[in-house]
């Protein structure tokens, strides 16, 4: 059973968009150390041309309805857009008719929707701009349309009346966010905020309106901006800058989610939308290459002194691995041997080992290798269990060597934080992960994700969903959980919109309404409330219930009702006399009466005003239905209708539903039907609290019925449990970027499916320098488009460096097993595949090897002539899926051991594979 909980965190602040110098400062704190002088220059120059931007952002400010007017005309025909733009109210509005016999006073907006020539602007003969007032300014923008440059060739002007009103409102609206989005671009001198609200809008924009009539519509904007500044040309330029910016990203393709990759069975697979990473801090990456610069040499160092020590040591301490610098500086060792010695170092040892218990070391040492916290509870035993019986060594050596480090760092990045912005973060350590990130680790000395984890099999607190902190009038939703110690409001219970409450019957329990929905209309008798109905007739009249259950007196009936709505017997002056005389007339039904009663300024100020909405639900929804609500999937439609329809709509919606009229119809006084175990609890005394002949307290301890359901009937091992867990396929299949060249005039794509390419085959990145040596030519012809992907995943598989490192270290079988590995992306299939293959490479060579695996049949079905190969999750026989797990899951170099395929040996032509 796997349980998703809130681990708790602080208060959650919201997050800012970036101003230059927010984002200087935050590299500068990110490092540990001063801007430097290229940051102090750019922020000189940014504050010098704040007074120009201001300015700029006013004017675009001032004319906003100018420049969103003209260029919604540009776009729509058949009416006039501006009908239906937004104004801000005024007292006394005056419609002036700008067109054709101007002057004409208009009833609405609608005649100008019919009009296509026509516009409706309020009519301001106080304020005046700078070359006119506004009416001028309008009408000089409809009279002269400038060139807006190049119009894309799929623009169609779109008919307004087509359209509609809702739509058009939406537009105009959207076209207004696009410019207040620039103008605010340009005062913080920063594009974040267009980078991050306009990325990934193309296809909303191609299903609501077109694409191609928002780049218009945003080139005639620009235009107009640009118009306003013809004798500035440094405005015009930060204008242009930052409208190019905003089509250039409007523009792109969708970016696809930025999925957390996990390895484990028992964790979440979690998926980051790409605009929260564009609006996440900027943190830079630090990779050792052999070609950088000493003084970036020395940048990745700190950055990796900073990632292990939290400090940079080597300036705030005086203190440096010097022997450990040269050996990464010269290429002796990796960056991941470089981290894994920085944290077995007596340094690393005194400081974030010796000083904690082995609970606080785990999670630090998390911290400083992964760039995270321990994720469950069955993670921090594996690791506990290695640092007890291993020590520090152990502990580093099994967080370095994991599959994890290798796919985020490799040998070659060092470690960062992988917090908020950077990847999907889970719920269930949420609160413990940031104060890891946040907080120093000699501030910090109790360890957290231990105590959070053991939480998990404790009872969830008595609270309310939708807030924190225990209800003393039992109304809550969910209250079905013992009370406990903990504080809601830093751990909250893990409910969801599914999570159903349950509700106890007034009456037999066979009547529960969660096992037996159509007992609605059966009345409790002996075992529930009291029903009262309103029966006209005399009472020795026979008809059946209605004699039962009937109540000839109407003063009764109405005396039953008011304790049933209101809770309680109301006061004289607050009786409803014209509706009760309405009812002993008969002119009412009871249900009506009732609704009366619900509508009333009495009920309004009493179960309404003086609550949250949530709440104010479940007090109406117990008096007019007689029960609590079953949760949030039943709250969320009461919810919605009240804020949009309002109380009165609320009420309706609950008297004309279909359980009221089965559970009551016309002539029945609401009564208590469900009531919560909670709520049942508190109106009894605890059975078997108190014996009488000694007057002590007996507590019976008794194992649930449903604890002894589950128990295991056989004991399992611990390798059959594992077993069991690993069966399927991983969360990797989902995970896997098909590399596809399609054009090779886009540059961005052949660079990734180059380095894809070498990826596969030589299971790294090749470094630049050999690749300058050995595969500039191939490059070249990849790109002008000599020979096709599947030509050079041959032609890389025949050169002298894939012979080099794995051909000639190794024995046949092994070769075999590579070769299928980097170009069908599986295991070999069986023993005959080996010994077909065996036959090529024992008699042609390595080269016809690995023609023959490139020109396969199999080749050219799964990946063609533009894919590179890659690992094929799905495709791949079940009895051969073992192997090609331990194939990829172990680097080439690790050991020299072939992974013998788990086939009976082939016997003949007409053998079968079992």
């Amino acid at each position: 059973m796997t349980i998703k909980a809130s681990g708790g965190s602080s208060l959650a602040k919201p997050q800012l968009y970036q101003t230059v110098a927010v984002s200087t400062i935050i590299q500068a704190e990110q490092q540990d150390r001063f801007p430097d002088q290229r940051e102090l220059g750019e922020l000189k120059t940014y504050f010098d041309s704040g007074l120009r931007r201001l300015a700029i952002a006013e004017t675009i400010t001032n004319n906003s309805d100018i420049i969103v007017s003209r260029a919604a005309n540009r776009i729509f025909t058949g009416g006039s857009p501006m009908a239906f733009f937004e104004k801000p109210p005024v007292q006394a509005p005056s419609m002036v008719l700008a067109g054709v016999g101007g002057g004409t006073e208009v009833p609405s907006d609608i005649k100008a929707a019919q009009n296509s020539t026509a516009t409706f602007v309020e009519e301001k003969t106080k304020t005046k701009a700078k070359k006119g007032n506004f009416f001028t300014g309008l009408f000089s923008s409809f009279s002269s349309a400038p060139s807006i440059g190049a119009i894309p060739a799929g623009f169609r002007p779109i008919n307004v009346s087509r359209y509609g009103p809702s739509n058009m409102t939406k537009s105009l609206r959207d076209m207004s966010w696009f410019l207040r989005y620039v103008s605010y671009a340009i005062v913080s001198g920063d594009p974040n905020i267009l980078v991050v609200n306009t990325r990934g809008l193309r296809e909303v924009l191609e299903r609501a309106c077109s694409i191609d009539a928002t780049v218009v519509a945003l080139l005639d904007m620009k235009a107009s901006c640009l118009g306003y500044f013809q004798g500035d040309a440094e405005a015009k330029e930060v204008i242009a800058q930052y409208f190019d910016i905003l089509l250039a990203e409007l523009q792109a393709p969708t970016p696809a989610n930025k999925v957390r990759q996990r390895q484990s069975n028992d964790l979440q697979g979690l998926e980051l939308p790409q605009s929260y990473f564009n609006a996440a801090e900027r943190r830079p990456k630090f990779v050792m290459k052999t070609g950088l610069s000493a003084t970036e040499k020395n940048d990745v160092v700190k950055a990796a002194y900073r990632q292990v020590f939290e400090r940079d040591i080597s300036k705030a301490y005086s203190q440096s691995i010097s022997y450990l610098e040269s050996q990464v500086k010269n290429g002796d060792i990796s960056m991941k041997e470089f981290v894994r010695r920085l944290a077995k170092s007596p340094l690393y040892r005194k400081q974030f080992f010796e000083p904690f218990i082995n609970s606080r070391a785990l999670e630090l040492a998390f911290r400083h290798i992964l760039g995270r916290g321990p994720s469950s509870r069955e993670e921090v035993q594996d690791y506990f269990s290695i640092v007890s019986t291993g020590g520090l060594g152990a502990l580093v050596d099994a967080l370095v060597d994991s599959q994890e480090y290798g796919d985020y760092f490799g040998e070659e990045t060092v470690p960062y934080l992988r917090g908020l912005g950077v990847e999907a973060q889970e719920c269930r350590n949420w609160g413990m992960q940031q104060d890891l990130f946040n907080y120093s680790a000699p501030f910090r000395k109790v360890p957290q994700f231990v105590t959070t984890f053991a939480k998990y099999d404790r009872p969830l607190p008595d609270q309310h969903v939708y807030g924190s902190g225990n209800d003393p009038l039992e109304i809550q939703f969910g209250a079905i959980f013992p009370k406990e110690t903990r504080n809601p409001s830093s751990a909250p219970a893990p409910f969801s919109k599914d999570t159903k409450r349950i509700l106890i019957h007034r009456g037999p329990g066979i009547n529960n309404q969660n096992s037996n929905p159509r007992a609605r209309g059966e009345f409790p008798g002996t075992l529930g409330p009291k029903v009262v109905r309103l029966n006209n007739e005399l009472p020795g009249a026979s008809n059946g219930l209605g004699v039962k259950f009937g109540e000839s007196s109407t003063q009764a009936v109405i005396k039953a009702t008011y304790r049933q709505v209101f809770g309680r017997d109301v006061y004289e002056g607050q009786r409803l006399k014209v509706a009760e005389i309405k009812l002993e007339n008969g002119e009412i039904s009871l249900r009506d009466f009732i609704r009366m009663l619900a509508k009333s300024e009495l009920f309004l100020k009493t179960y309404w005003t003086p609550f949250y909405v949530c709440k104010a639900i479940e007090y109406i929804h117990r008096r007019l239905l007689g029960r609590p609500t079953y949760g949030r999937s039943e709250m969320n439609p009461y919810f919605d209708l009240a804020s949009k329809k309002g109380f009165y709509a609320l009420v309706d919606a609950m008297m004309d539903s279909k359980e009221y009229s089965e559970a009551f119809g016309e002539d029945t006084v609401p009564y208590e039907r469900y009531v919560t175990p909670n709520g049942l609890q508190m109106r009894n005394a605890r059975v078997g609290t108190i014996r009488e002949d000694i007057g002590q307290r007996v507590d019976k301890e008794v194992t649930p019925r449903f604890i002894e359901l589950g128990q295991v009937a056989n004991f399992r091992t611990e390798p059959d449990v594992k077993s069991r867990v690993n069966q399927g396929v991983t969360v990797q299949r989902q995970q896997t970027k098909v590399f596809k060249l399609t054009n090779n005039v886009d540059k961005v794509a052949l660079k990734n499916a180059i380095r894809a390419a070498y990826r596969q085959v030589f299971e790294r990145d090749v470094e630049p320098y050999v690749v300058n040596a050995n595969f500039t030519n191939l490059e070249s012809k990849l790109g002008n488009g000599e020979i096709s992907v599947k030509e050079f995943i041959e032609a890389i598989g025949c050169s002298d460096l894939y012979l080099k490192e794995f051909y000639t270290p190794f024995p046949n079988t092994k070769v075999i097993e590579l070769g299928t590995k980097h170009f069908l992306g599986r295991a070999p299939m069986n023993q005959k595949e080996i010994q077909h293959y065996n036959r090529i490479l024992a008699s042609q060579g390595i080269r016809a090897f690995i023609s023959a695996l490139v020109g396969s049949m199999e080749y050219s079905q799964v990946f063609g002539e533009d894919t590179v190969p890659y690992r094929r999750y799905p495709t791949l026989p079940a009895a051969n899926f073992p192997n090609t797990e331990r194939l990829y899951n172990k680097l080439t170099k690790q050991d020299n051991e072939v992974v013998v395929p788990s086939f009976a040996p082939a016997t003949g032509t007409g053998a079968s594979i079992k």
